[in-house]
């Protein structure tokens, strides 16, 4: 079947974003700060806020809970930006060889909306997406089906007779690949840019 239609998720694949890129100007030993990310703000606390609950909430909450960590706390959203490095390289390329290429594209990101439009500010390359399902702004969150219902939906809207099958989701985590599969959607497990490539080329994607 042909691909009619491409679906990127962000993080991992075309942005550089980590939460150690601050907290190593902020706890200069390796172990303390592993420490802190993985039992004060930890990755499912954000995620939290990628599914929609507001910063100002989730920083108070946390801080409640760890009043002895505040001002680090405090630093996670108020210097968000500094996670975001930047774009990575060779993702965005796929992207732009398929943009060239005249193929639909879409995006399906975990991400917070109140952090989602410094990335529409500042990386132009957001703007070869007809359209992006951003997690904190419909309150849903990979791998949950509902967010998959809701991004072919979206591609629908451009693309009305379009099947699953002639979807192809790129993703760094594999567990939204497989919830992605299930739904009928072809999917690639991003590990690298030249896997996604190829894994592209074989499905007849013209790069």
């Amino acid at each position: 079947m042909t691909i009619r239609a491409v679906v990127f998720d962000f993080g991992g694949v075309l942005f550089d974003w980590n939460p150690h890129h601050l907290y190593r100007q902020l706890i200069a030993d390796d172990q303390e700060r592993q420490l802190f990310l993985d039992t004060v703000c930890t990755q499912a606390w954000n995620t939290e806020q990628d599914a929609g609950r507001s910063l100002a909430e989730a920083t108070r909450t946390l801080i409640a809970e760890h009043p002895q960590h505040e001002p680090l706390i405090q630093a996670y959203y108020d210097r968000w930006h500094e996670m975001l490095r930047g774009s990575l390289p060779e993702g965005v390329a796929i992207l732009e060889a398929l943009h060239e290429a005249k193929m639909p594209l879409f995006g399906l990101t975990n991400w917070s909306a109140e952090t989602f439009p410094y990335a529409r500010a500042h990386y132009p390359f957001l703007q070869y997406f007809r359209d992006i399902v951003v997690s904190g702004e419909i309150k849903l969150i990979k791998p949950d089906p509902a967010i998959y219902h809701a991004s072919l939906a979206q591609v629908r809207a451009h693309l009305p007779d379009i099947q699953p099958a002639e979807v192809v989701f790129i993703d760094d985590v594999a567990g939204n690949i497989e919830a992605a599969i299930a739904l009928g959607w072809q999917g690639i497990h991003h590990v690298s840019a030249g896997h996604t490539r190829e894994r592209l080329l074989e499905l007849g994607v013209n790069l």
